[in-house]
């Protein structure tokens, strides 16, 4: 089997991958990150999105062996090495962005993609990057204010 060595979460990871294996299931499977949900495994829900070199993916439709040499950014890896929730996670909270949770793991994945290119983004800007996540409960509208009360917070500003 082939080598992967990647960076995860901010830390070197190698381990041996079966060519045929996709992201979603190396992160779930062997490296027991389960933040990442498996929704559809069509790439078109977006539970699974996932990082790879700061760009938002859908982690079922990428092979594990695509993250050779890259960076893969997980759910997990958004709070800080001391626990502190990133402005995203802690908007999702007070803005209720979020009711079963499923959907959230790939709402913030795309949330904070966005946010690294467009710190100030418009309300027309989240809901396109948005668009290939898909959420059956909070009807989008506390998932946006969300992610506007972040891209504040991360400019320094209030709600």
């Amino acid at each position: 089997m082939p080598r992967l060595e990647f960076n995860l979460n901010g830390r070197a990871t190698q381990l041996d991958v079966d060519p045929a294996t996709l992201l979603i299931d190396l992160l779930r499977g062997p490296l027991a990150l389960t933040g990442t949900h498996t929704g559809c495994d069509t790439a078109q829900c977006g539970c699974c999105t996932v990082l790879l070199d700061g760009d938002a993916v859908k982690s079922c439709s990428v092979l594990a062996l695509q993250a050779q040499g890259r960076s893969v950014t997980t759910v997990e890896g958004l709070a800080r090495a001391d626990g502190t929730l990133h402005p995203l996670q802690e908007a999702f909270i007070a803005c209720h962005g979020l009711q079963c949770g499923y959907c959230t793991p790939g709402m913030l994945m795309t949330a904070s993609c966005l946010l690294n290119k467009v710190p100030q983004p418009s309300d027309a800007e989240i809901v396109d990057a948005l668009e290939g996540n898909l959420c059956r409960c909070t009807g989008y509208v506390n998932i946006v204010a969300a992610v506007r009360q972040a891209a504040a917070a991360m400019a320094g500003g209030s709600k």
